[in-house]
């Protein structure tokens, strides 16, 4: 079983949104061929569902602006601007993503108390999304991992799905993620090259028969 899971790609981190990637929208054609041409058994896409006060935002810490330090529940926490909140179009997948070819949604971020970069479980590793179940019991053995931001929840989903999910080729598609800070992406790109993710681009996999 050979799965596509797409991260994020959601108004919030395109252009004009509220997290917004450098030409984090680029990622769209590239997931829109993988999902008509990429051969997949199942695609799933993740999706960022913040509660408006959640404890990330720096709006919720008084003196603090974004992408400042700060603390959550106690530990260091990056600071970002209100972005992805429930319901609001910041949330939407971006327009020109195809929706109707994805089979299965997993939100994340729900709890205001933790942060939640990767789609298997919250950044603290306490809370589970229910992605590795639901991954497990479709047999997934192949699991393409692509989206937004690679130097933050792509980078942390394909960690995650190596550790967690022992036995399943875990491949980052490059060309089809975009980061926010170029030398985040490159050292992102090596951790996980470093814990056994294949990097792949979308030719590669559009040329696999």
């Amino acid at each position: 079983m050979k799965c596509l899971l797409l991260v994020d790609i959601q108004n919030g981190f395109c252009s004009g949104g509220n997290l917004a990637v450098p030409h984090g929208e680029d990622v769209v054609p590239v997931a829109n061929r993988l999902i008509a041409e990429g051969r997949y058994d199942l695609v799933v896409a993740s999706q960022d569902w913040h509660p408006a006060d959640h404890g990330s935002f720096a709006s919720q810490h008084p003196g603090k602006k974004p992408f400042e330090m700060g603390t959550l529940n106690g530990k260091p926490q990056m600071l970002w601007p209100d972005h992805c909140v429930q319901g609001t179009r910041d949330a939407q997948f971006h327009p020109g993503l195809n929706f109707a070819g994805i089979d299965h949604v997993q939100r994340k971020g729900e709890n205001r108390e933790v942060d939640s970069y990767s789609a298997f479980r919250d950044n603290d590793h306490a809370a589970l999304t229910g992605l590795s179940g639901y991954l497990a019991r479709a047999r997934v053995g192949t699991l393409d991992i692509c989206g937004l931001a690679t130097d933050y929840c792509v980078k942390a989903t394909a960690l995650d799905a190596k550790a967690m999910m022992p036995g399943v080729d875990v491949r980052f598609i490059a060309d089809a993620s975009r980061g926010i800070d170029p030398a985040g992406v490159q050292a992102a790109t090596a951790e996980m090259a470093a814990a056994g993710v294949r990097i792949m681009t979308s030719r590669d996999v559009l040329a696999e028969r």
